[in-house]
């Protein structure tokens, strides 16, 4: 726990030396711990809405889990846009080891390369620092199929490079809803033109 707000107060205070930066896509490692496995992935993100998210993770454990998630967050700032917290929902797949009960006699089977799927929550904090964004999370996945159990609790620390900041995004945002409402304009030509031709 100590360690858990230790890098909450790192990332409070890297985020008052961030220069107004936020992020549009952000690739970067993450690390994920839970009661089974130790994992290893890729996280990927992508503001698709303007307090909006969508991120892509693929982990494992280079032995008997490997998943792949893809879940949408909604951002609310904590002190600033650039030190947020999120919440979200997604969907996984992957496959798993499974641990059955058997209560006769009181034995547990161990399987495991078991396909399976699931709905993942998620919720934390991140803070973009000098072209970083660092993040912490708590992301359970509940199973639908393939496992035993039907809830796992996975906390991930995750570090993502900025390819696209936030600043970049809009403009490219503003530019395509300028060119949309001057394509929608009628030229003035053919206003002239339909009020002679009404006459």
């Amino acid at each position: 726990m100590k360690k858990i707000m230790t890098l909450l107060l790192l990332m409070l205070g890297w985020s008052a030396l961030s220069y107004g930066q936020r992020y549009g896509s952000a690739v970067g490692l993450r690390l994920g711990s839970n009661d089974f496995s130790r994992t290893v992935g890729i996280s990927a993100t992508q503001r698709v809405l303007r307090h909006t998210t969508l991120e892509g993770i693929i982990q494992s454990d280079f032995s008997r889990n490997t998943t792949s998630h893809l879940l949408l967050r909604n951002h609310k700032p904590l002190i600033s846009k650039r030190f947020n917290y999120y919440y979200g929902a997604g969907f996984s797949f992957g496959y798993e080891e499974s641990f059955v009960k058997n209560r006769v006699t009181r034995e547990i089977t161990h399987t495991y390369a078991n396909p399976t799927t699931g709905v993942d929550l998620v919720v934390g904090v991140e803070a973009t620092v000098l072209g970083t964004v660092v993040s912490l999370d708590y992301k359970p996945n509940f199973n639908m199929a393939g496992r035993e159990e039907f809830a796992r609790g996975q906390v991930g620390v995750s570090a993502r490079w900025v390819l696209v900041t936030g600043k970049e995004q809009d403009k490219k945002w503003r530019k395509k809803q300028r060119a949309k409402r001057k394509a929608a304009r009628e030229p003035i030509g053919d206003r002239i033109r339909g009020v002679f031709q009404r006459n």
